[in-house]
C-alpha cells in the first residue's frame, strides 16, 4: 500500500458514508406510514416508493463496480455525495408520489455508489482480514438505522415534523464529502494484484459465484424487507413497532462489532448456517406472537440477519478473489434488486389481504380515508392486525430454504478445504 494512504481515516470516512445510507433506511422506515397519510398513498404506492431505493442501489452498485477500477474509488464517492445531497433536499421539499419517488431513487443511487466504492476499498486496505473488517464497516448500517429510528421516535415525541428528521442526514453527508475530498486512495485489490479484466469476468462464471448470487437474493430479502416494513406490518399489533426495528438493528450493531472471534471460530459458512436458522426463528416469533414476545422475536431476528450481508461479501472476496470489485458489487446489487422486486410484490399482496379481511365489496381507499375511531377505521385496523403477520409468515419460507442451502455450502467448503490440504504435500513432493 502507498505510504501516503491513511487506512484508518479512509475506514472511518467510509463508515460515515455508510451511516448516511443507513440513516436513509431508518428514517424512511419510521416515516413511511406518515407519508402515506400526508400524501394519500396506499400500501402499493408506499411499497413502490420504498422499493425505488432498492432499484437505485443495484443500478449504482453494478455500474460502479464495473467502472471503479478505471476511474478510482475517490471519484465514485464524490458522486455519491452529490446524489445523497440532492436526494435529501428533494425529499424535504417533496409534494407527492413522484417527487418522493425521484428523491428516493437518487438516495438509492447514492447508497449503491457508496457500497460500490467502499466494499472494495475495505478489501484493499485490509487484505488479510477482509470478512472481519467488512463486518466492522457494515455495523454502521444497522447502527445508522438505530440512530434513525430513535430520531424518528424522539422527534415525534417533541412534535418535530418528518422534514426535520430527513434534514438531519445533511450533516453527516457534508462531513463524509469533505473528508473524502481530502484523502488519498489506493487502487483496488484486483488492480494491485495484476488480475486482468478478462480473468475477472471469467471468474464471474464460476458455479460457486453464481450460487452465492442466488443465495444473496434470499439473505437480502430476509434482512432488508423485514426491517424496512416492520413498522407498517406490525404497527397495529404493537404500540411500539418502530422500536422493534431499533432492537433488531441494535443487536446487529453489537454482533458485527464482535465479528472477529465469531468468524474465526465458526468460519464464514458456519456463520451463515446459524444466521439463517436464527432468522427463521425470529420471523416466526414476529409473525406468531404479541406483546413483549415481539421484542424477543426482534432480538433473535437481529442475531440472525446480523452477519448476512458482510459475511456474504467477505466469503466471495476471500474464496473468489479474482471476481474483484465487480464480484462484490454484483452480490450487493443482486441483493438489493431482489428486495425491490419482493417489496413491490408484497405491497400489492398486502393491499389484497386487507381487502379480503374487510367486509365484502369494501373499497380500501374509502376505509383508509375514514375518520379516526370510526367503524370503518377500526375495521381497517383489525384487518392490518391480521394481514401484517401473514406477510411475515410468507417471508418465513425464505430463511428456511437458506438454512438448508447454507448447511450444504458448509459441508461443500469443508470438503474442498480437506481436498486442498491433502493435495499440498503431493504438490511439494
Amino acid at each position: 500500500m502507498q505510504t501516503n494512504i491513511s487506512r484508518n481515516q479512509l475506514f472511518w470516512a467510509s463508515c460515515l458514508a455508510l451511516l448516511v445510507t443507513s440513516l436513509s433506511f431508518g428514517i424512511r422506515a419510521g416515516i413511511l406510514g406518515r407519508l402515506g397519510v400526508q400524501f394519500n398513498l396506499n400500501a402499493s404506492q408506499l411499497a413502490t416508493i420504498a422499493a425505488t431505493a432498492f432499484w437505485g442501489f443495484p443500478l449504482a452498485i453494478v455500474v460502479g463496480g464495473m467502472i471503479v477500477d478505471a476511474i478510482g474509488m475517490k471519484k465514485l464517492l464524490m458522486m455519491a455525495f452529490i446524489f445523497h445531497l440532492a436526494g435529501i433536499l428533494l425529499t424535504i421539499f417533496a409534494s407527492g408520489f413522484w417527487t418522493l419517488f425521484l428523491s428516493t431513487l437518487l438516495i438509492g443511487i447514492a447508497n449503491g455508489t457508496v457500497e460500490a466504492a467502499c466494499n472494495p476499498l475495505i478489501a484493499a486496505i485490509y487484505p488479510d482480514n477482509k470478512t472481519t473488517k467488512l463486518n466492522h464497516f457494515h455495523l454502521w448500517f444497522p447502527g445508522g438505522i438505530v440512530i434513525g429510528t430513535l430520531l424518528v421516535f424522539a422527534f415525534d415525541k417533541i412534535g418535530l415534523g418528518w422534514q426535520v428528521q430527513v434534514g438531519t442526514m445533511i450533516i453527516p453527508t457534508l462531513l463524509y464529502g469533505y473528508l473524502f475530498s481530502k484523502l488519498q486512495f489506493p487502487v483496488t485489490e484486483r488492480v494491485a494484484k495484476g488480475v486482468s479484466t478478462g480473468e475477472m469476468y471469467k471468474a464471474l462464471l464460476n458455479p460457486l459465484f453464481l450460487i452465492m448470487i442466488i443465495l444473496m437474493f434470499g439473505t437480502a430479502i430476509t434482512e432488508l424487507f423485514t426491517g424496512q416494513w416492520i413498522d407498517v406490518l406490525l404497527k397495529n399489533v404493537s404500540d411500539n413497532a418502530i422500536l422493534l426495528l431499533t432492537v433488531e438493528t441494535g443487536v446487529m450493531v453489537l454482533g458485527r462489532g464482535l465479528a472477529e472471534p465469531v468468524v474465526h471460530k465458526l468460519s464464514p459458512p458456519g456463520v451463515l448456517v446459524i444466521s439463517a436458522i436464527l432468522s427463521a426463528l425470529g420471523i416466526y416469533l414476529l409473525g406468531h406472537t404479541t406483546g413483549n414476545m415481539l421484542f424477543v422475536g426482534a432480538l433473535i431476528f437481529g442475531m440472525g440477519v446480523c452477519y448476512f450481508w458482510p459475511t456474504m461479501l467477505g466469503f466471495v472476496s476471500e474464496n473468489l478473489p479474482k471476481t474483484g470489485a465487480v464480484g462484490m458489487n454484483l452480490m450487493g446489487g443482486a441483493g438489493m434488486f431482489a428486495v425491490s422486486v419482493y417489496m413491490m410484490f408484497m405491497g400489492g399482496y398486502y393491499d389484497k389481504l386487507l381487502v379480503k379481511k374487510l367486509p365484502e365489496g369494501a373499497d380500501l381507499k374509502v376505509y383508509q380515508e375514514a375518520p379516526a375511531n370510526s367503524e370503518m377505521a377500526n375495521a381497517l385496523s383489525e384487518a392490518k392486525k391480521a394481514a401484517g403477520p401473514e406477510i411475515l409468515n410468507t417471508t418465513l419460507i425464505i430463511p428456511i430454504i437458506l438454512s438448508v442451502a447454507f448447511i450444504c455450502l458448509f459441508f461443500y467448503m469443508r470438503g474442498r478445504k480437506k481436498t486442498q490440504l491433502t493435495m499440498q504435500p503431493a504438490a511439494g513432493a
